[in-house]
């Protein structure tokens, strides 16, 4: 027999066995049961500051543009405090090239103001998601005794052919060109995440208290386990 201190604590069972997320692959989120998604970021437009007339026509457009659509999409909004480290660190590095005094010393002053407006002030940095799913058993293509299949087996279905996996994503970005279409018919513009950006979103999602602290590596530097 072993005692427990001797043994030591047992290695938990790692978050990723939770999550509905089976594989991150070439800026598509493949999820456990099969399906596909896009993740699209979106800009703002103030609303309030326009007329009554631009008001009428945004809500207008949006209405036609949920209209047009035939399938689901998910509208995320992410707020996350402001960090400004990377600016704080550029102005370091310029007041450190400097030589005039004065205006190393405004610098200075500039970068402590800066620093205490956000963490006094507790600023909010928002951003907005829109996310694009793709089902493959909505595919009318697909036999019935294919789809019945993948539904029994959505795991096993989650292990693509390169060929099916890349018709399935020719698929879902004809689903993002229409949703970007839409959306610039209200002054928005929308880019697809790539893979790199899909990983650090849903590492600050699932992180948000250990991204301050401990910046995601590159993705081509990462070690991924197998599932």
């Amino acid at each position: 027999m072993q005692s427990k201190k001797l043994s030591g604590p047992k290695p938990g069972v790692p978050s990723q066995k939770f999550l509905d997320i089976a594989e991150i692959r070439e800026d598509t989120v493949i999820m456990k049961d099969g399906t596909l998604r896009a993740v699209l970021l979106i800009s703002s437009i103030n609303f309030a500051l326009k007329s009554v007339d631009e008001q009428n026509a945004i809500v207008q457009a949006y209405m036609e543009f949920l209209n047009s659509l035939d399938f689901p999409i998910q509208i995320v909004i992410q707020s996350r405090k402001m960090n400004i480290d990377n600016y704080l660190n550029d102005l370091e590095k310029h007041e450190k090239e400097l030589q005039n005094d004065l205006l190393k010393r405004q610098i200075n002053n500039y970068r402590q103001y800066i620093k205490q407006l956000i963490e006094l002030g507790d600023i909010m940095q928002k951003r907005f998601f829109v996310v694009v799913p793709w089902n493959p058993s909505t595919d009318k293509q697909k036999g019935f005794f294919t789809r019945f299949g993948e539904i029994l087996s959505p795991v096993a279905a989650v292990r693509l052919s390169e060929e099916r996996f890349q018709k399935q994503k020719f698929n879902l970005s004809l689903r993002v060109n229409q949703i970007i279409s839409g959306l610039s018919s209200m002054s928005l513009n929308g880019v697809q995440l790539d893979t790199q950006s899909l990983i650090e979103l849903f590492y600050t999602v699932y992180n948000p208290e250990l991204f301050q602290t401990q910046k995601m590596v590159n993705v081509a530097d990462l070690q991924l386990e197998a599932g």
